[in-house]
């Protein structure tokens, strides 16, 4: 139980840029930027790719068998953020999304021990 309640939490940290990817207006309260031209396009597809990373966080939350996979791509996307995050001087604007993204960490290792309990058997 635990461990779904944990794959849910995950999938709720990134709904919210999933759901940028329906709306411009979200994407400019977010990022504040235009993203009028290109740069809209690869504010969308970002959208995309995190609505990926929350349909499979829900999927392992119910399917046992989709969490090595699951726990790969969302550690790259916790991970990724805070080490890309801490690189660039830990920008003021992204703050926010840091803090959610290090509480995020808590889930993702409750995750990761199930995880690797799978891996170890």
């Amino acid at each position: 139980m635990w461990v779904s309640v944990a794959w849910l939490a995950l999938a709720l940290v990134h709904t919210p840029p999933a759901l940028a990817t329906f709306s411009a207006q979200l994407r400019k309260r977010m990022y504040g930027v235009d993203d009028a031209g290109p740069l809209g396009l690869i504010l969308v597809h970002r959208g995309v790719l995190f609505l990926a990373v929350a349909s499979v966080c829900v999927l392992a939350a119910f399917n046992a068998d989709a969490r090595i996979a699951a726990a790969l791509v969302t550690t790259i996307s916790v991970v990724g953020f805070l080490g890309g995050y801490l690189l660039h001087k830990a920008p003021r604007r992204l703050r926010v999304i840091a803090l959610i993204d290090a509480i995020a960490l808590i889930p993702l290792a409750l995750v990761g021990v199930d995880v690797w309990a799978r891996l170890s058997a």
